[in-house]
């Protein structure tokens, strides 16, 4: 409970996350104050600190109970096949359509594993929150963290042929000025797509649209409507790709893939259920996307 404390920062948040009253919770502090001959923290009306031998007290009883947590997870690696729960966080888009097809597969053949997934765009705090790994697409990830590669996730511009039978096909990125766009709200940048210029460098071009969506399956089906081009993830149009409905264009400007990454914390002892998922969608995910398989 006193660790619980020091790192909810109230007696409140650490009985909600150990399932006690607060007032339970300020007794069992008290009581190992009072086994100890020593205070540990400051209490006033607003606030919780530690004194200088809480802070120490912490610091050590940390490290032992992490240590406890690595020789548990290596018994139950060392007892047979991986089990219990796994938490993961993964991006929602990527999640819904490509994932969960993906981890239905790993499910079937860990049945001992209990997966918890939640599909959000938000960055969690994976130690904080209590997962076992996120997946991630980006360059710039926390250094504090183990991360495995999976795959390039390319951004792509399509239209279906009667918009471009209509309006021209574009030839370079600075012909999308004159062109209906269906802008994905979820980008950093809303008014402006970023291409890459053949020979090095990159252009961010400025777009407009009477149509956007916060969702890149929207857009997607916006243009296979005819309705104008838009930019999404590979893996959301491949399918589209592949089937016509949409044609990929300007292909020698395509921005740099951003790469999608399976993060998970240092651990002496890394959890079997941890490692056969990453083992697993790195096996899932090596060499071509296959999203991208049979483009024209």
């Amino acid at each position: 409970m006193f660790v619980a404390v020091m790192e909810a920062g109230s007696f409140t948040a650490a009985a909600d996350r150990l399932g006690t009253s607060s007032g339970q919770a300020s007794k069992l502090v008290s009581r190992l104050e009072a086994d100890l001959g020593v205070r540990l923290l400051n209490r006033t009306t607003r606030a919780v600190s530690p004194t200088e031998a809480g802070q120490a007290y912490y610091n050590r009883m940390r490290q032992i109970l992490d240590d406890i947590d690595s020789l548990d997870r290596a018994i139950r690696n060392a007892s047979g096949a991986p089990r219990g729960r796994l938490r993961l966080s993964a991006p929602l888009t990527f999640g819904s359509v490509e994932l969960a097809p993906a981890l239905n597969d790993f499910a079937a053949q860990f049945p001992l594993i209990e997966l918890e997934v939640a599909f959000s765009d938000r960055v969690v705090s994976i130690v904080d929150e209590g997962f076992d790994l996120a997946l991630r697409v980006g360059r710039s990830l926390d250094s504090s963290l183990i991360v495995r590669r999976l795959c390039d996730v390319r951004i792509v511009l399509v239209a279906a042929e009667t918009y471009l039978a209509q309006r021209g096909v574009p030839s370079v990125p600075e012909d999308l000025g004159a062109h209906d766009c269906i802008i994905d709200t979820n980008f950093r940048d809303l008014n402006r797509w970023p291409f890459r210029v053949p020979g090095g460098g990159a252009v961010s071009v400025p777009v407009t649209g009477r149509i956007r969506y916060s969702n890149a399956e929207a857009c997607l089906s916006a243009a296979e409507a005819g309705l104008g081009l838009c930019c999404v993830p590979a893996f959301v149009a491949g399918a589209s790709i592949r089937a016509g409905r949409v044609r990929r264009l300007l292909t020698g400007f395509e921005p740099a893939p951003y790469a999608m990454h399976a993060l998970y914390p240092h651990s002496r002892h890394l959890p079997a259920k941890v490692r056969v998922l990453v083992d697993f969608l790195v096996g899932r995910y090596r060499g071509t996307p296959h999203w991208e398989a049979g483009w024209p």
